[in-house]
């Protein structure tokens, strides 16, 4: 295949990962509301007799609910196991995206050449990530969080951050790059599962035993209780953070040695990516000395978060001094200039 074809693959597959997406979160939407339906008439079988009288115990039935219970069971199951299906389909096409955008470049190259092609990456990993931890940590209730996710940042790449694919400055064409970059995007994708799940636990914690109706009633109900909550957002932190302490502590001052002759240049880029790592540090070792677990510690990941995304985003707009903006056409393929 030619350049040309590569690069019109990676444009259709990404299309079509993200109608994928797409079709996975009408499926999981339409698993709450088909379980927010079920939740409301068991709460109202538990209260009503049939002559209209308060129940004293017990669940009394009505002729064709339990049928119909069973029906909305059934499609409540089915949109679950098609929304992960569609789930996993779009991550393998996803895939597919990336691995031609690289051989769309002349010579073939790593997919990370610029903000568009690493904001690829970055919903890639949160979408595996999802996908592969969906059964350990019993991610379920997480779909509609990081399917959104993953579509409004790759519309936001397709609509703003696109860039025509061109090779690597000089910069850019190393191994330490490869080796920091998938370590930085390793690391941002589990961070942000991590911030999803601290974010859910503050907004249960801040419901608490209101009664919540309809879809987010469904919801709500599926979410774990606040302690299980807690630890799932403290074992994805515990596992991003040393990945994270890898890319910006090792590959990527060995990275920008072999680029621009110094370890460290203080550039903007690297300096919040070291307030990053002192936010998640903070938070590791706050849980582990001073037992802050539940609203501080949820509060804590999600300013780690924050930075973290800043860092991503925010330097690349508001900062004309980093060796590694990258987010506008006029200075991505500046020589000197990284993507990371």
């Amino acid at each position: 295949m030619t350049s040309p074809q590569w690069d019109s693959l990676s444009s259709h597959a990404i299309g079509a990962a993200g109608v994928l997406y797409f079709l996975a979160l009408l499926c999981h939407l339409a698993e709450w509301a088909a379980l927010a339906g079920t939740r409301s008439q068991a709460v109202r079988r538990e209260l009503v007799t049939p002559d209209g009288s308060a129940a004293a115990g017990g669940v009394t039935w009505v002729d064709g609910e339990a049928a119909r219970d069973e029906k909305r069971e059934f499609r409540r199951e089915f949109s679950a196991r098609l929304g992960i299906l569609l789930t996993v389909l779009a991550v393998l096409v996803h895939l597919a995206a990336l691995v031609s955008r690289g051989m769309a470049a002349d010579p073939h190259r790593v997919p990370w050449g610029n903000m568009y092609e690493f904001t690829m990456s970055g919903t890639f990993v949160v979408a595996a990530a999802y996908v592969l931890l969906y059964r350990r940590l019993t991610l379920a209730w997480m779909a509609p969080l990081v399917l959104t996710f993953v579509l409004v940042v790759l519309m936001v790449g397709g609509i703003w951050l696109y860039e025509p694919v061109a090779p690597l400055t000089e910069a850019l064409n190393s191994y330490w790059l490869v080796i920091h970059v998938v370590s930085a995007i390793l690391a941002t994708g589990a961070f942000t599962l991590g911030g999803m799940a601290s974010a859910v636990y503050l907004v249960k914690r801040r419901v608490g035993s209101r009664e919540v109706k309809g879809f987010w009633g469904g919801w709500l109900s599926r979410v774990p209780e606040l302690p299980v909550l807690d630890r799932v957002a403290y074992r994805i932190h515990a596992f991003a953070f040393p990945v994270w302490t890898f890319a910006v502590l090792i590959t990527g001052p060995i990275w920008a040695h072999q680029a621009w002759s110094s370890y460290w240049n203080w550039d903007p880029k690297e300096v919040w990516a070291f307030i990053t790592w002192v936010v998640y540090a903070g938070y590791l070792h706050a849980r582990a000395t001073a037992g802050w677990k539940g609203r501080n510690a949820a509060i804590l990941a999600l300013v780690g978060v924050a930075t973290l995304w800043f860092n991503f985003i925010g330097i690349n707009y508001f900062s004309s001094t980093s060796q590694h903006s990258y987010a506008l056409p006029a200075t991505s393929h500046v020589a000197g200039k990284a993507a990371l």
